[in-house]
């Protein structure tokens, strides 16, 4: 795949482990196609991990914050792997590919952390755990014309649910040019879109077929800064931002993904049951005017007093593309966390004026 990402004019940076395109063109113009068009990203540094067996509905239930085993065959549920205390040690994606077989897609940066944590959740179940992640690549195609692209791609064969079928969070096997391939409407982007598994020798070719059948189509390709500001305008978490170790899901937003009423003991279940510290700071999303941008680690303020102790911290910030203004999103107090709440962000020892909304930010047109 590098080669190809070069000669599209990939410029690359380090990302959890993976020399990863960051822009082809700029990053305003991939932003953009996504949101009116369609856009190709290589996210092959995902995570891959098989899991087989008798008690692998049960095992998952276990294992993970959320109840796996009432999905159904080609369904796919979004769900967090926890840690004892309750905290976030990653949030992944998970498919059933048969009864009793599940993929667990989870984040680059946190594959080995992951496989370790489902190799050692299993060993009381009849269950195998297998990280396939260097057999698997992974494509994305997100945007309104996503399925007219996987549609105008004729060695794409023999889907088990048609395209126009196929509902969010649920997906179809079928074949690119006699190779298994694997397709799930899903995507990190907040456009209707559809990530592509397969083996990672038909990548390339696969890459290739999708992108002549987007050319007329607008489909360009697109990078990882592109794809940040396209999530977080979506309001979807980025982990080692928004989610991490010391944070309880309930802080993130995302307490309805424990299945606190799943029969049985899932680890994780005593911590979260008992919740947080009580002056635990909560995700909310920030908007302000002008256009200077909160970005990471910046700090927020209830007012604009020198001496004033900061409430808050912004995890992700950016100026945003699609809505013309500064957005962000941040861990503030309680006290401040309502919607409509008055805040100051530092920018660069200015404090900016911004508002707490609901998140997210943009929600596409259905």
């Amino acid at each position: 795949m590098h080669d190809l990402h070069v000669t599209a004019g990939a410029g690359f940076t380090d990302f959890g482990g993976w020399q990863m395109p960051v822009r082809y063109s700029s990053d305003l113009a991939e932003h953009h196609a996504v949101r009116t068009t369609a856009g190709i990203f290589d996210i092959s540094h995902m995570a891959e991990i098989l899991v087989e067996g008798t008690d692998a509905a049960a095992y998952l239930d276990y294992a993970l914050a959320g109840k796996l085993s009432v999905i159904a065959l080609g369904q796919a549920k979004y769900s967090l792997l926890l840690a004892e205390s309750g905290g976030i040690i990653d949030d992944l994606v998970v498919y059933r590919l048969g009864e009793e077989k599940f993929l667990v897609v989870a984040n680059a940066g946190n594959r080995a952390a992951a496989v370790a944590a489902l190799t050692e959740r299993a060993a009381d179940f009849d269950v195998r755990v297998e990280d396939q992640s260097d057999d698997i690549a992974l494509i994305a195609v997100q945007g309104p014309n996503a399925r007219a692209i996987l549609e105008a791609t004729t060695a794409i064969t023999e889907l088990g649910t048609p395209l126009s079928d196929l509902k969010y969070y649920w997906s179809s096997d079928g074949y690119f040019e006699g190779v298994p391939l694997f397709v799930g409407r899903t995507g990190y982007t907040g456009e209707d879109g559809f990530e592509l598994y397969i083996k990672s020798d038909a990548a390339a070719r696969l890459w290739v077929a999708l992108t002549q059948a987007g050319a007329d189509h607008g489909l360009v390709p697109a990078g990882l800064a592109s794809r940040d500001t396209l999530r977080l305008e979506a309001g979807m978490p980025l982990y080692g931002h928004e989610l991490g170790l010391d944070t309880f899901p309930v802080q993130a937003g995302l307490g309805r993904v424990v299945a606190l009423s799943k029969d049985g003991d899932f680890v994780g279940r005593a911590a979260i049951e008992a919740g947080p510290d009580a002056d635990a700071r909560v995700l909310v999303g920030l908007v302000a005017e002008g256009r200077r941008a909160g970005r990471a680690d910046y700090e927020v303020y209830a007012s604009t007093e020198s001496d004033a102790a900061p409430v808050g911290v912004i995890t992700s910030g950016a100026l945003s593309p699609t809505l013309g203004h500064p957005i962000a999103m941040a861990y503030v107090d309680a006290a401040v966390s309502e919607v409509g709440s008055a805040v100051f962000i530092d920018v660069r020892g200015t404090r900016i004026p911004a508002s707490v909304v609901a998140l997210p930010f943009y929600k596409r047109q259905k």
